[in-house]
């Protein structure tokens, strides 16, 4: 392989200078702050603080409110990430075998991508609204008196409802491009081997996908986390002791609604030392199965 050549040694630090510096403006420099803050009791207008060391930490794990909202999180996280990347592969298998309106088809399903969050949300409460929601009504056929915004677990499943549906466009793009790269010679003999459907799909197409599949359990798991907090915001309406809400979102009520900025910076390190925990176990064991030859 010919390696590039530049005719300063300087030039290559400039072209990656502007990336590294919005990385260190946008994400070390907060990480670093957030981790300062965690150990200082603070005043909410700034007009001082107290060192209280490790005590911000202490009080939110040793909180039973805190260990249930992060009960939640795993909850929701898991099932999101599995809804999402199951129905993203099954809508994905369909449309690689669709030969008439498959453009159509395509773009149906992409189309959800390019909502927003906060938009994906207040289009969910449209549809579980108790006065005009469509989903109310076909839920009171079956004898269920659905209350969003009231009841824990109707509240719960609403959630899990417009999440799922917001990000089964996105692994749809992507299983969709690693099925049409498989070879058509690998199709046709894995055809011949085995006659079964199930049985081509769970030896031969599956493996093949093990790579797209990996990225996008840490990509679906870092969105349950982190990108659902727009659709929790306008679900719950602020009234998070009525309802299920994310640790993500426990963080900003604790400090942008509660201002106890030093508990709520402890539980974001919490949170930051979670995900790259869970992200170090996911490369250090589960790539292990993921085969890119």
């Amino acid at each position: 392989m010919k390696r590039v050549q530049f005719n300063s040694a300087l030039l290559p630090y400039l072209f990656v200078l502007p990336q590294m510096a919005i990385i260190v403006i946008f994400f070390y420099w907060p990480s670093a702050q957030a981790i300062r803050s965690s150990f200082f009791l603070e005043d909410p207008f700034g007009f001082g603080e107290t060192f209280v060391g490790f005590d911000n930490y202490v009080d939110a794990l040793t909180s039973s409110y805190y260990l249930q909202v992060a009960r939640f999180t795993v909850i929701f996280t898991i099932i999101v990430t599995f809804l999402s990347l199951t129905l993203g592969l099954l809508l994905a298998s369909k449309a690689d075998d669709v030969i008439r309106g498959s453009s159509s088809y395509k773009t149906l399903l992409i189309s959800v991508y390019a909502i927003a969050p906060p938009v994906a949300g207040l289009l969910g409460m449209m549809f579980f609204d108790q006065h005009i929601g469509p989903f109310v009504k076909m839920a009171s056929w079956f004898g269920w008196d659905m209350k969003v915004g009231i009841n824990y677990f109707d509240t719960t499943f609403a959630m899990i409802t417009v999440a799922v549906w917001k990000q089964i466009p996105y692994n749809f793009i992507f299983f969709l491009s690693g099925l049409q790269s498989i070879p058509v010679s690998v199709r046709e003999a894995a055809a011949i081997d085995n006659r079964s459907r199930l049985g081509r799909f769970w030896t031969v197409t599956l493996p093949l996908l093990a790579p797209t599949a990996f990225f996008l359990l840490i990509i679906n798991m870092t969105y349950s986390l982190f990108d659902t907090f727009g659709i929790i915001d306008v679900i719950v309406k602020d009234k998070a002791a009525n309802n299920p809400i994310t640790l993500v979102y426990k963080v900003y009520m604790d400090g942008f609604r509660g201002n106890d900025i030093g508990g709520s910076a402890a539980q974001s390190v919490i949170l930051m030392i979670i995900v790259l925990a869970l992200t170090f176990f996911q490369f250090r064991f589960i790539e292990r199965r993921v085969h890119y030859n």
